[in-house]
């Protein structure tokens, strides 16, 4: 007879599944790593038959046949709706008498701070910004793009950067060197050669996230638009931050402000300095700091706060992920 564990710690994102089992004094039990989880793409029975085989890995793996709760942080699930939704799909599976589903952004913000207390913003294909405090109250944003308000995210910064090296090109803009750099990048020799190959598929969408470090490369070497590009990002990651602190009434406290996702994470200095600096006039006492940790270390962590595990039981998980 197998063994019953504490959580089923869940991170799903668009690229990758993370799942760890977690016994009830914190010692994590086995990992397991799958892939993409995407329900607007494939829906959502199809998205939780594939989360099904990387937990049934792991369990397999930790020698547990059930756990005490689910605590799953998903991406896509970026309303309360589409977490009831996916809550509903984890619950018929049975995996642990109950179940509680996030987005995937409050996995990153309880992986960065030791105890749930602070702001996250993430940038990484999108953007994203989530609050908590102990008591549970949240702040959150819809985060679906333009349609909620939404400016930034690296498939954002490469559609700007090639709105602005298009009107170079054409002379309707100012002059950038995006529009040499975009297309180089590909081995062509115009944006309008460009335009011409994303807009016949020639190169596949997908492939527009490549064009986020050209931007950075580009603003690095001085370059007033891509510059400005860069700096428009800073400014929406500081005004998502104040807006989170604001709801949660933690702008007069020292909060933790922690910054996640492939863009925020990769070192570009003026984006850095830039968060900074507005974070310093906006909210002097946030202090904003780069998460390390692996996402699914936040899962586990919520799990471990549903079932009012200690600080020694969560320093125990912690400690597995530092090493």
């Amino acid at each position: 007879m197998g063994l019953t564990a504490s959580v089923l710690a869940i991170d799903a994102g668009n690229s990758k599944t993370d799942v760890a089992v977690v016994a009830p004094d914190g010692e994590v039990l086995a990992t397991a790593r799958g892939g993409g989880f995407r329900p607007p793409a494939v829906g959502v029975t199809a998205a939780v038959d594939a989360l099904a085989d990387t937990v049934a890995r792991a369990c397999t793996a930790a020698g547990v046949t059930s756990v005490t709760h689910v605590s799953a942080c998903l991406a896509n699930a970026d309303l309360p709706v589409e977490e009831r939704q996916l809550a509903a799909a984890l619950h018929a599976r049975a995996w642990g008498a109950t179940v509680d589903v996030r987005n995937d952004t409050f996995a990153i913000l309880r992986a960065g701070v030791p105890d749930p207390r602070g702001v996250a913003v993430v940038c990484g294909a999108g953007i994203n910004c989530v609050g908590m405090r102990p008591d549970g109250r949240t702040a959150r944003f819809p985060a679906l793009g333009r349609l909620s308000g939404d400016w930034g995210g690296g498939w954002g910064l490469a559609e700007e950067a090639i709105w602005y090296a298009a009107r170079a090109e054409d002379g309707r803009g100012e002059d950038t060197a995006l529009a040499h750099a975009l297309p180089a990048h590909f081995g062509l020799p115009s944006m309008y050669a460009l335009i011409e190959a994303l807009h016949l598929a020639h190169i596949p969408d997908v492939r527009r996230h490549e064009l986020t470090p050209v931007l950075f490369a580009t603003a690095a070497e001085g370059d007033a638009v891509a510059r400005g590009i860069v700096d428009h990002l800073a400014e929406e990651v500081v005004t998502m931050a104040t807006v989170a602190l604001t709801r949660l009434e933690l702008l007069e406290e020292e909060t933790p402000v922690l910054l996640g996702g492939g863009v925020l994470t990769a070192g570009h200095g003026q984006l850095d300095d830039g968060v900074r600096e507005r974070l310093a006039v906006r909210a002097p006492k946030a202090v904003a700091r780069v998460v390390a940790a692996r996402p699914v270390l936040g899962a586990a962590l919520l799990g471990l706060d549903r079932l009012g595990a200690g600080a020694e039981e969560q320093g125990r998980t912690r400690d597995f992920f530092a090493t």
